[in-house]
């Protein structure tokens, strides 16, 4: 799905005309359309009005991949009250099990960044693995993969926040790609 076709879905979703959304937005009707029609790209401070708006976020206008839906819930959470118990390993696996309990199965994944070439030689000739640990300590959330009602979804547990973003599309718990990140199951299952 292209950013303008995500747009408009997003758009007729929240039940908005394109001139209601234009006006909302503050921009003319006819840029809406351009953006729409994957003529144009809004710029970054409209995008942020856009994902709010619209309730959605702005990785999943720009993302190229479609594999995750429109129905994303925050949560504030405190990850210190929450305690490991049974297969819970840690107490993201335990935020995510409390919240999900009643869920059919919990995967608790292994997210590695989608490396590009230059990241790749650089990682080969600097250290390998570098990259990688670099982006494991700018985001070291715990992610689950959660079936539930015949629905996948996927779950991120920070410090403080717990965010769950309902997948489009199947995914196969031993390995898929969202965006820049690849996801693969760890070794033990939660439920």
């Amino acid at each position: 799905m292209t950013f303008g076709e995500k747009l408009k879905e997003a758009r007729k979703e929240a039940k908005l005309s394109q001139e209601e959304f234009a006006e909302k937005i503050g921009v003319s009707r006819s840029a809406i359309a351009k953006w729409e029609s994957d003529r144009g790209m809004p710029d970054v401070e409209n995008l942020k009005v856009i994902a709010s708006l619209l309730n959605i976020s702005v990785d999943y206008l720009l993302d190229d991949d479609s594999r995750l839906s429109f129905n994303e819930t925050r949560e504030a959470i405190d990850l210190d009250s929450y305690m490991k118990t049974g297969k819970c390993r840690d107490k993201k696996d335990a935020a995510c099990y409390e919240k999900y309990k009643d869920a059919d199965a919990i995967y608790p994944l292994i997210r590695k960044k989608k490396q590009s070439f230059l990241e790749k030689t650089v990682d080969f000739i600097v250290q390998p693995g570098i990259v990688q640990m670099t982006d494991y300590m700018n985001d070291n959330d715990g992610y689950y993969l959660v079936e539930t009602k015949g629905k996948q979804i996927l779950v991120r547990v920070g410090r403080d926040f717990i965010t769950s973003s309902e997948l489009a599309n199947k995914a196969d718990p031993k390995k898929f790609v969202i965006g820049n990140n690849v996801f693969s199951k760890a070794m033990y299952q939660i439920i």
